[in-house]
């Protein structure tokens, strides 16, 4: 299920001098826990509709010509848009970009209905999809040893890595002339050193 939630809570009418009076339809829109507004007119919704369906099979949207304009009948329209609305977000496991733009949702997610809140769709259509761009990749993991084939080793890390690792660890160095001091001691009770040493 998306994390999308609408409704049409309330209207008003609008009185233009240069055009006939109108309505405005108040939209609420909460998404993953944030609650905000935009008002719409019908014509808005019926642009909407015509675009949607050039990408989904969008539902019934409400008659365009409203013989009077009372309370009653306003009503009627606006419980028709709402329920048109949650129909679209009910219906597709990938709301068009043109959707959420008409709610006025930047950087959502396309999550699936069928799958978990923490997984998401990698396989949306492009025009829902994020303009987001990395900002650094790295080749290869920054924090391993160079490889041996490395013209120069990193020094640094090798020496806290043998710090933490092997703290008894002497220098290579210091390794060769501890050893044959050892076995020079070993050798000097006998009479004679072995050749190869």
């Amino acid at each position: 299920m998306h994390p999308i939630r609408v409704s049409i809570p309330s209207f008003r009418s609008e009185n233009s001098s240069a055009e006939k009076g109108f309505t405005v339809f108040k939209i609420d829109v909460l998404v993953n826990g944030r609650l905000h507004s935009v008002e719409k007119r019908y014509s808005e919704f019926h642009a909407l509709h015509k675009m949607l369906k050039k990408s989904i099979k969008p539902p019934e949207i409400p008659s365009k010509h409203v013989r009077n304009w009372v309370p009653k009948v306003l009503e009627q329209r606006r419980q028709g848009l709402e329920l048109y609305l949650q129909t679209v977000i009910m219906e597709n496991e990938v709301l068009p970009k043109i959707f959420l733009d008409f709610l006025n949702i930047r950087h959502f997610p396309s999550v699936p209905k069928t799958e978990s809140c923490g997984s998401f769709d990698t396989e949306s259509v492009e025009s829902s999809k994020l303009s987001h761009q990395p900002v650094m990749v790295y080749l290869r993991d920054p924090y391993l040893l160079p490889s041996a084939h490395d013209a120069f080793s990193n020094v640094v890390i090798e020496g806290v890595v043998h710090g933490v690792f092997y703290p008894d660890l002497q220098p290579r160095s210091q390794l060769r002339e501890n050893s044959r001091n050892d076995v020079t001691a070993f050798f000097a009770g006998r009479k004679s050193v072995p050749a190869f040493w």
